[in-house]
């Protein structure tokens, strides 16, 4: 029986384990078939994380001294993928791919989200090297460019709106002609003079050679007419698949309180509505998706874990 099993490597998981660990919990196991890191692995800057200001260093490279940092203390890793969750009692089964289950008095669940992707030709190509999912996150190496943005929500008018403070000019490209955002986004983007709104149109093509993103070929979808943008930073937020399927049971049902986007509802504590299973992360409801939150997330979900089981006992 472990006293934890964590699911999900990324920066919220890892941040869990340490906290669980160091906080003398000596049972804790970490499960994660993918690359230990997260989406953050992905990233070729990083510049928004507190005390780590390396312009050479790739995302991938900021997490390994996590992953040293956070199994130094006891956490142990099991390179498996959890299917789901289950409450059996006072405690949980975890069924693991291959029909194995594992037994703990308590979970916290770190799976997050993953960006939807456009599907234009070039997307996956330049992910990294000019095509971003995160304004915050990149926004600052395109000061005092031209960016495009994709997207017709509330979150890619409001990622527009931040750029517009960074960079010279901002095109957002949505294929219908009117915008999913609320109004008061809407209006806020239209009165930027460096915001500039293209609908009906669609990103046709993202092209560059070996230093990234030379520029976009968007297509208008009533003439066909193509325009080409040369910037380096496209930026793409046409939604998010929330990474919620472990906590489905065999029937397909959540085990624990969801929002309507599929975003577990959580309190303060990152505890759900089933006692002792917690959340931490991209997972939960309005999650700010940095890496600096998610590690805040996993440091309270641990603390509550460490506090729960000392009740139990």
């Amino acid at each position: 029986m472990l006293d934890c099993a964590i699911i999900g490597g990324g920066p919220a998981g890892l941040t869990a384990g340490l906290y669980a660990t160091r906080g003398g919990l000596q049972n804790v196991t970490l499960f994660d078939a993918g690359v230990i890191g997260g989406q953050i692995t992905k990233s070729s800057e990083i510049e928004n994380y507190p005390g780590f200001f390396d312009s050479s260093k790739t995302g991938l490279d900021f997490m390994e001294g996590w992953k040293e940092q956070c199994f130094a203390f006891g956490l142990k890793h099991e390179f498996k993928k959890v299917e789901r969750v289950e409450k059996t009692g006072e405690h949980f089964t975890l069924h693991v791919e291959g029909g194995e289950k594992v037994e703990a008095l308590t979970v916290i669940v770190g799976t997050g989200s993953t960006p939807r992707r456009a599907g234009f030709n070039g997307e996956d190509e330049f992910f990294g090297k000019g095509v971003s999912t995160c304004a915050t996150c990149d926004g600052f190496f395109y000061k005092d460019k031209p960016v495009t943005v994709l997207g017709g929500g509330d979150t890619a008018l409001e990622e527009a709106f931040f750029l517009s403070n960074i960079c010279s000019d901002v095109y957002v490209v949505h294929r219908r002609d009117e915008f999913r955002a609320a109004p008061p986004t809407l209006d806020r983007a239209m009165r930027k003079e460096n915001i500039h709104l293209i609908t009906d149109s669609v990103i046709e093509e993202a092209y560059g050679g070996m230093m990234g993103l030379d520029g976009v070929k968007i297509k208008n979808t009533n003439s066909n007419e193509i325009t080409d943008m040369t910037n380096t930073g496209l930026f793409v937020f046409v939604g998010l698949n929330v990474n919620n399927g472990v906590l489905k049971d065999e029937k397909g049902e959540f085990i624990c309180d969801m929002n309507d986007r599929g975003q577990v509802i959580v309190n303060l504590s990152m505890h759900t509505s089933v006692k002792g299973l917690f959340v931490a992360g991209d997972l939960r409801i309005d999650a700010p998706k940095q890496v600096v939150s998610a590690a805040g997330d996993g440091s309270i979900a641990a603390l509550q874990v460490i506090s729960y089981l000392q009740e139990l006992a």
